[in-house]
């Protein structure tokens, strides 16, 4: 009598034992799929970064190039020229360092940490 007591006990524990485990099962694929969309999240916003840093530089060393030539150019028979050129070449510069600095915000939102709101 008392064997067949502890088969009983020994077959419900086992079967609550595995309610558990089914439940565990699911909350790690749950976990696994939120990890998954959190990754691919930060390669895109890290592609994004890298594309819009890429064209700031390009950007911005053509631009200032463009102003050394310019002013390389002033006080010599091409004045007007040289005039031109450092303000066309500042003016390009200025865009590829705004495009450097505006890639940043991908890399922040890369690393899941949100901008402070100042009150």
């Amino acid at each position: 009598m008392f064997r067949i007591i502890g088969i009983c006990v020994l077959i419900l524990g086992s079967t609550v034992s595995r309610g558990q485990t089914v439940i565990q099962e699911d909350s790690l694929r749950q976990r696994v799929l939120q990890l998954q969309q959190d990754v691919d999240r930060i390669e895109l916003n890290l592609g994004l970064a890298q594309t819009k840093f890429q064209r700031g530089i390009a950007l911005a060393t053509i631009g200032y190039s463009v102003t050394i030539a310019g002013g390389l150019m002033l006080g010599r028979s091409n004045d007007k020229l040289g005039q031109g050129l450092l303000v066309a070449g500042g003016a390009t510069g200025i865009t590829g360092t705004f495009l450097l600095v505006d890639s940043f915000k991908y890399l922040g939102r890369a690393s899941g940490n949100q901008k402070k709101k100042r009150r």
